[in-house]
């Protein structure tokens, strides 16, 4: 009895004989748009500008509602202007050779992180209130580090260059992109400075590090990248960023146990549970630094909203597949924060509750643009505003991003 659907013999040779027969012309046919599209790529993207951490739409937004007096936007801005980063006589203090070792506080590292700072805050008041004063004391502050510093040392080197690193680029990016007249020159300079300098800091591995250093690393180079229009160096940051953050904030579908830190040596459950400061049981939003304090769980919720937030406005869309992490995490934090007592057996009832600003970026991308009710974190943020500065790479986040689509 045949097969089902069987051939037969003589069927199948003639099949042959077609099929040689025809396959150069079907496979000229079939890879003719191939080879066309392999001749003539399709080009990237090309990046949005300003787009690094804050766009035009929200600048905009910035300057509208100060100048018309709204709050809380009109008390942040008025902080803003009255802290020692706004004021037109700063000196700047470039080192060529910037040490920084870990648990200390040399001044070169801190002059470093309050210069960029500076300068990302005159780039504010340059967009507010138009005035070329402040546009001019933002690039001199920029040009006058990026004609002198040539590398960071010590243990902290690729922590002190991510800080400082994801603040130049914000205020770089305003600056070059908002018509405040940057010779290319200087902006040719400073762009060296940010490729040589920084940016092989910020490729180090760190895997077993506590996560935060790989966020803040990752947050500068996505900003960078984006500065440099890198179109390389902004995806390996996104990957970076995709492989860190399930490694960083636990929930419950990830197992019995955290993801392992990406690339690193912690893969036991004893490792992982050294790791994350000897917690035994998890919970959703729980973060790998969360019973070390939360000032350090901070930074990376800080950390991680920058660089969602780059994205995003590079069309980008990161928060998507960590939405949920990033509430539960956010809520988790705000509720004890606030003051709700701490069970037990989390942190051993003792946790350091000393979080920073770090809470408008992401409140306002799942709360204001998604719909997340985050009632603790709003609570927690409405307490906090105006949110300053952590005099390390967070700054005037209730100006730039409280309620601002």
């Amino acid at each position: 009895m045949p097969r089902p659907y069987a051939v037969a013999p003589r069927t199948t040779a003639f099949v042959r004989v077609i099929a040689r027969r025809t396959a150069p012309v079907v496979a000229s046919v079939l890879l003719a748009p191939l080879l066309t599209a392999a001749a003539h790529p399709a080009e990237p993207t090309p990046f949005t500008h300003p787009g690094v951490h804050v766009g035009r739409t929200q600048l905009d937004a910035v300057r509208e509602r100060v100048r018309s007096g709204q709050q809380p936007w009109r008390a942040a801005y008025d902080a803003m202007r009255r802290s020692r980063y706004a004021v037109l006589d700063r000196r700047p203090r470039p080192y060529k050779i910037v040490a920084c070792k870990p648990y200390a506080k040399p001044p070169a590292c801190m002059a470093e992180r309050e210069d960029a700072i500076a300068a990302y805050t005159h780039a504010l008041l340059w967009y507010v209130t138009e005035e070329q004063a402040h546009a001019d004391k933002a690039r001199q502050i920029m040009d006058s580090w990026s004609a002198v510093i040539k590398d960071h040392t010590e243990g902290n080197s690729g922590l002190q260059a991510a800080w400082a690193g994801s603040t130049w680029a914000r205020a770089a990016e305003i600056v070059r992109h908002t018509g405040a007249g940057w010779p290319q020159q200087d902006v040719d300079r400073f762009s060296r400075m940010l490729r040589h300098v920084y940016l092989p800091e910020l490729s180090g591995k760190v895997a077993d590090y506590n996560g935060n250093w790989d966020l803040a690393m990752t947050d500068a180079a996505v900003g960078i990248a984006v500065f440099l229009d890198d179109r390389k160096a902004f995806d390996q940051a996104l990957s970076r960023f995709r492989a860190r953050v399930p490694a960083y904030f636990y929930l419950r579908s990830d197992g019995k146990l955290p993801v392992p830190p990406p690339g690193g040596t912690v893969k036991t459950q004893q490792q992982i549970r050294t790791y994350w400061f000897g917690q035994k049981r998890f919970v959703n939003g729980l973060g790998q630094e969360s019973c070390r304090n939360f000032e350090h769980v901070g930074y990376a919720l800080a950390a991680t909203s920058h660089i969602a937030e780059t994205a995003w406005h590079q069309g980008v869309d990161l928060y998507g597949p960590v939405r949920e992490r990033l509430a539960a995490a956010l809520e988790l934090h705000s509720r004890y924060q606030l003051g709700e007592k701490m069970p037990k057996w989390l942190c051993g009832g003792k946790p350091e509750l000393t979080m920073g600003p770090d809470l408008e970026v992401g409140v306002n991308h799942l709360g204001n643009r998604l719909g997340e009710p985050l009632p603790q974190t709003r609570k927690l943020a409405a307490r906090m505003r105006p949110a300053g500065t952590d005099d390390l790479f967070v700054a005037w986040e209730t100006l730039t991003h409280a309620e601002n689509p």
